[in-house]
């Protein structure tokens, strides 16, 4: 099973908008830009939901054969571990290997000293084909990266064994994903990463690093952005040597973990993997039940007081809430609306305070931070919640095809 090159992770909370993303799938094909559909969804999100990784699948299958999508599409056990995994494998052929909790974990001394063995004919001066300033490596560097990677990279390969154990190694993709860290990883700590991955046998076929910058979730990019566009073009270098040096997969490429909104940096990715002919994997998971929200407002009535209500019950339970997120969001509460205050507005400006489009003045990053990470509120209210998203169902999924295609899709590939 090889990813194609480019690949979308359509996340969907309640599985109810899968004809919707795949409508913005097929608007980028009919402009002669092929991307293949991944569905994912994270253990956490189906605790949260009651939901289970079958019905991931099921959404998956009902949206190609209503829309007769004939190309091949993906069902992303997201962000696993080998505590959650077997629930996924048998509805799963995408596997994210999350191992951020893995780093910075015991490695012993005879692991190092082997790593050391395959990394030292890297040190002293290591030029990366197409990047003009060589790197310098010592011995100590190695040491730092191993004492750092060995350990997250060898958990990724217990989690790749044991998924190869129950189906064909030819039957799944597998990400290894070391993104929802504080610290970034430099293209140096990347063409190491990749090194442990070969040495340790994964075939990767994306590689989720955590790059410069802040990618909070559901907002735009916060960082330096001639920073993000040097280490971004060196990443994509590093994996292109790395795939020839290591034997990776040779279709192995960048995902790019919270993905939805980052406005800033979606030229800057799209012109250097145009420039280098670069395969890109991109995640707007939460972006799609922000979208339903948003499709509720407008539709006015019972659906905006449903909306309103969403909003002021996760704004009372902010912790409970935002915890689980704290290294991928960034809310100043005392900006935030009161609910009183939202209770005043209309659909239209309910639904400009939460939609990111850039420039607004409604919009209001940290209401749409809040409700982002709010959707267990909505999940409590069960069949109420997806009878009111059925019943609206035409303006939310333009909500959710426009915010796709317009949003992301157009930026990433300057349709």
């Amino acid at each position: 099973m090889i990813l194609e090159k480019y690949s979308f992770g359509t996340g969907d909370r309640f599985a109810q908008q899968g004809e919707a993303q795949l409508k913005a799938i097929l608007k980028a094909k009919e402009k002669g830009i092929h991307i293949v559909p991944v569905w994912n969804k994270s253990n956490r999100e189906h605790q949260i939901i009651h939901s289970t990784p079958e019905s991931t699948r099921a959404e998956a299958e009902q949206a190609t054969r209503a829309l007769e999508w004939s190309d091949s599409y993906y069902v992303d056990a997201d962000h696993i571990n080998l505590h959650t995994v077997d629930a996924f494998i048998d509805h799963s052929n995408f596997f994210t290997l999350d191992v951020a909790d893995y780093i910075g974990g015991d490695v012993s001394a005879g692991d190092i000293e082997q790593f050391l063995k395959i990394g030292t004919p890297y040190t002293g001066t290591l030029q990366i084909p197409g990047i003009e300033e060589p790197f310098h490596i010592t011995r100590e560097d190695l040491i730092r990266i191993a004492k750092t990677f060995l350990g997250a990279v060898r958990e990724a390969a217990a989690i790749y064994r044991h998924i190869a154990s129950k189906k064909s190694t030819g039957d799944f993709v597998a990400e290894v994903s070391m993104d929802e860290v504080e610290n970034p990883q430099s293209p140096v700590d990347l063409f190491f990463i990749l090194q442990m991955i070969s040495h340790y046998q994964i075939p990767a076929q994306t590689i989720a690093p955590k790059f410069t910058g802040r990618f909070n979730k559901g907002v735009d990019y916060v960082g330096d952005l001639k920073q993000f566009r040097k280490e971004f073009e060196q990443d994509l270098l590093v994996i292109d040597y790395a795939i020839h040096e290591f034997g990776l997969p040779e279709n192995l490429k960048l995902s790019v973990h919270s993905g939805s909104d980052k406005f800033t940096i979606y030229p800057v990715m799209g012109e250097l993997i145009r420039k280098h002919d670069k395969g890109i994997h991109v995640k707007t998971a939460g972006t799609t039940w922000l979208e339903e929200v948003i499709g509720l407002a407008m539709a006015g009535g019972d659906a905006l007081v449903m909306a309103k209500q969403i909003y002021a019950n996760a704004y009372t339970r902010q912790e409970e809430l935002c915890g689980p997120y704290a290294t991928v969001i960034d809310i100043d509460p005392d900006t935030l609306p009161v609910p009183s205050e939202v209770d005043t507005w209309d659909g239209q400006k309910f639904a400009d305070t939460l939609r990111n489009i850039p420039g607004h003045p409604d919009y209001h990053p940290g209401f749409r931070q809040l409700i982002h990470v709010g959707y267990k509120v909505a999940a409590e209210l069960g069949d109420k919640f997806l009878q009111m998203v059925a019943n609206h169902s035409k303006v939310v999924g333009e909500q959710v095809t426009t915010n796709i295609y317009n949003r992301h899709i157009c930026r990433l590939f300057n349709l």
